[in-house]
Order: C-alpha cells, then sequence, then structure tokens
C-alpha cells in the first residue's frame, strides 16, 4: 500500500521525526495539532475555544493536502491543560463535528510543549473507498 507523509513545514518534523499527516490506503491519521497560525504562533492565547477553532482548522487542511474533509473523521483525542475549560473545548469541537459525532475523548494534561498552548487534538479519518 502506498504512504504518503503530508508536512506542515514546521522545524520540529524531521527534528522529532514526525508528519502532520499520514495517509495509508484509505485511513488518514493526524498528529497532535494546536493552534499554531501560519506565522508560526499561537493563535488564541489564553484562549481554549479559539484555540480549539484554530486547531481544528489546521487538522483540516492536513485533511485535505491528504485527500480528506472533516466528514471523514471518526475518531479525535483532545488534550487539554485545564479540564475546568472542558465546556469552551467541547462547543467548538461541536461547531465542526456536531453532524459528524466522531468517537472521542478529552483529557487533561500536565503540559504540551508551550505554555501558551491549551489545547492539542489528534484525529483519524476513514475515507469511503472508490
Amino acid at each position: 500500500m502506498e504512504r504518503k507523509n503530508i508536512s506542515s513545514g514546521t522545524p520540529w518534523e524531521p527534528i522529532v521525526g514526525y508528519s502532520r499527516a499520514v495517509r495509508i490506503g484509505n485511513t488518514i491519521s493526524v498528529s497532535g495539532t494546536t493552534a499554531t497560525g501560519a506565522d508560526g504562533k499561537i493563535v488564541g492565547v489564553g484562549d481554549a475555544h479559539a484555540q480549539t477553532v484554530q486547531t481544528i482548522r489546521n487538522i483540516e487542511s492536513a485533511l485535505q493536502q491528504a485527500g480528506g474533509t472533516l466528514a471523514d473523521v471518526v475518531r479525535t483525542r483532545m488534550f487539554v491543560t485545564n479540564i475546568a475549560e472542558w465546556e469552551k473545548v467541547g462547543r467548538a469541537h461541536g461547531e465542526f463535528f456536531a453532524a459528524i459525532r466522531p468517537a472521542t475523548s478529552m483529557v487533561q494534561v500536565s503540559a504540551l510543549i508551550s505554555p501558551e498552548m491549551l489545547v492539542e487534538i489528534e484525529a483519524d479519518a476513514i475515507l469511503e473507498k472508490k
């Protein structure tokens, strides 16, 4: 089966040894994604809702590069630095996934790579076979 690695172009990918997303066959796995903007800075510093929105837009971009869409997502995993913010994160997730309804989880972690990051999300997608 052909493997397609999708890069976001960040300097961390070759250092850590990962891809933004990987497509094998009709399956796409998107790595943990944060609210990093095109300029490399965190969007929505201090705002869990805004960071979740940007994070999902970044996931959407990776999926599109791999030939998928948010409608193909079957699973998300949300990592938050403050579980008390779960409603803000959940509401933003619902803005994109209310009709799609992927399996999901949300867990609190002690920290992400940057203290400005409040949310990190992974996604798995399965494309319809043609």
